[in-house]
Order: structure tokens, then C-alpha cells, then sequence
């Protein structure tokens, strides 16, 4: 998954955005109000952490033109443990969930899994599709119970088309979602992540919609 991290202070910074990549996601870092607002305006996060207390425009005013601007992705916000009005400010603003400070690590990662499985409709940390089950807190995946030996850029194309399932997404989109801004993408190699999942997966679950991309089958 794309997650934006919006947190000024250093050392905590480092160690959200470490512990979210170990996790397999791509994150963007932003430092200040302003950066972290053309993001998100910018590119399509499949969730964000937002400390509210930012130099130069403050997390409040960042998520406010957000959701004015119709940017829906959820939102978990960074609080002090006393400042219990900014959280009822931030739920009001259109956060989805927050987290006071100091937090364990292993919460935040759980709060973001909620959000971004609310976010995409389901009710728990396994997608499935026919034969093909995937559980995305252990990073694993199987058919008819015979685990997949899967790449982390297969399980990624394979997560996010399942999350999408039965909508077309486009290469780029899925080139976006796997590789970092600053990283070299390349939306031709989706077509040989795409090629080997095909070879593992049942025949007839990864459609190909010429000039478009692809979409994720599952039988009835």
C-alpha cells in the first residue's frame, strides 16, 4: 500500500516510516504542513498518518483543504496525550481515527490495516477470490490451501488488484502503489509481475482489458 507519513519530529519519523516499509508499503515522508498538502492533493495514498502539530501549516488546516478539495483517503492523526481537543477537531475535520502519543508501533500498523481495509470494504485481514486467499497481516497467500511463493512486488500487485477487484487498474496506477516517488518505475515491468502471478494463479483471475490494464475475475 502508498501511505503518506506527515511527521516533523526526526527520530520518530524515521521509525514510522522504517517500521511501515519493513511492513512491504511504500511511504512518502513529508515534514511540514505545505509539503504534506500537495501530496496529498497530488497523488493517491491509500491511507495517511498526520501528526497535527506542524511547522509552517498545521495538520488541522492540512486535512481541512483535503476534504474540502474531495480527497477521501483515510486519515489517522497524531495527538499529545493532553490535547483531547484537537482530537475531537480532528474527527471533525474528517479524520478517520487517531492515535495519541506516545503509541507501540504494532498499534499504528493495526489502526492503518482497519482503516485501509474499511476503506476498501472488507471486514478482516484476508481477501479472497475463488480459490485464491490472501492474508495480507501475514503477507501470505494461497490456492486451495497450497501456500504461493510470492516476490514482495507479486504480493503487492496482487494485494492491490484484489483490493480492487473487478475494477481495471491501469499500470501506471499499479507502478504508483509499488514503487516509491523517488524510486525508478518502470510501468513495463508490471506486465512480468502480472506474467509470473498468471503462472501461479488459476487460469482466467488476472484479466487483461487491452489499452487499459487489469482486472481481478473472481468467480461467483
Amino acid at each position: 500500500m502508498r501511505i503518506l507519513l506527515v511527521e516533523d519530529e526526526p527520530t520518530l519519523n524515521l521509525q514510522i516510516a522504517r517500521k511501515l516499509r519493513a511492513e512491504g508499503h511504500v511511504v512518502e515522508v513529508a515534514v511540514n504542513g505545505q509539503d504534506a498538502l500537495h501530496l496529498g492533493m497530488e497523488t493517491d495514498f491509500d491511507a495517511v498518518v498526520l501528526d497535527l502539530g506542524l511547522p509552517l501549516l498545521d495538520g488541522l488546516s492540512v486535512l481541512t483543504r483535503w476534504r474540502a478539495a474531495g480527497r477521501g483517503m483515510p486519515v489517522l492523526i497524531l495527538t499529545a496525550r493532553g490535547d483531547w481537543h484537537e482530537r475531537v477537531a480532528g474527527i471533525d475535520a474528517g479524520a478517520d481515527d487517531y492515535l495519541v502519543k506516545p503509541f507501540h508501533m504494532e498499534e499504528l500498523l493495526a489502526r492503518l490495516r482497519a482503516l485501509i481495509r474499511r476503506s476498501a470494504g472488507q471486514a478482516g485481514n484476508e481477501l479472497a477470490c475463488g480459490p485464491l486467499r490472501v492474508d495480507i497481516r501475514r503477507a501470505q497467500a494461497s490456492v486451495d490451501g497450497q501456500t504461493l511463493t510470492l516476490t514482495s512486488h507479486e504480493f503487492k500487485v496482487l494485494t492491490y488488484l484484489l483490493q480492487r477487484r473487478g475494477e481495471v487498474v491501469s499500470r501506471s496506477e499499479l507502478s504508483e502503489h509499488i514503487y516509491p516517488q523517488d524510486g525508478d518505475r518502470d510501468s513495463n515491468t508490471i506486465e512480468v509481475f502480472v506474467g509470473r502471478l498468471r503462472k501461479k494463479l488459476p487460469a482466467g483471475l488476472i484479466e487483461t482489458v487491452r489499452g487499459f490494464g487489469y482486472r481481478m475475475c473472481c468467480p461467483s
